[in-house]
């Protein structure tokens, strides 16, 4: 089992920056590939980022790609999510994501999902 805690959501005005973390427990956290989504209110979940087990590649929706950036610290069993520049259009809950599977761009892939962080971005 591994147990996943996000953090670092809140409001912010367009153009502005947030940081999310997510807090993995459980069993080794070096084994799973791991991403996040988010999810608007009335939408379906949808991929925004990954990174591999390793931290050495990522990937990233069309809608976030140069705007976000995900990165992976072992040591610390904890995975980040940069947002830079953001939009109105971001406002989410963003969920953490953790699979046994090489690399994460599906729901249907996830293992182990966290409880959910609001990020609310106003024009």
């Amino acid at each position: 089992q591994v147990q996943l805690v996000e953090s670092g959501g809140g409001w912010v005005q367009a153009g502005g920056s947030l940081r999310l973390s997510c807090a993995a427990s459980g069993r080794a956290f070096s084994s799973y590939a791991m991403g996040w989504f988010r999810q608007a209110p009335g939408k379906e979940r949808i991929f925004v980022a990954a990174i591999t087990r390793g931290g050495s590649a990522s990937g990233y929706a069309d809608s976030v790609k140069g705007r976000f950036t995900i990165s992976r610290d072992n040591a610390k069993n904890t995975v980040y999510l940069q947002m830079n520049g953001l939009k109105p259009e971001d406002t989410a809950v963003y969920f953490c994501a953790a699979t046994g599977a090489l690399f994460l761009r599906t729901t249907d892939q996830v293992n182990y999902w966290g409880k959910g962080t609001l990020v609310t971005v106003s024009s």
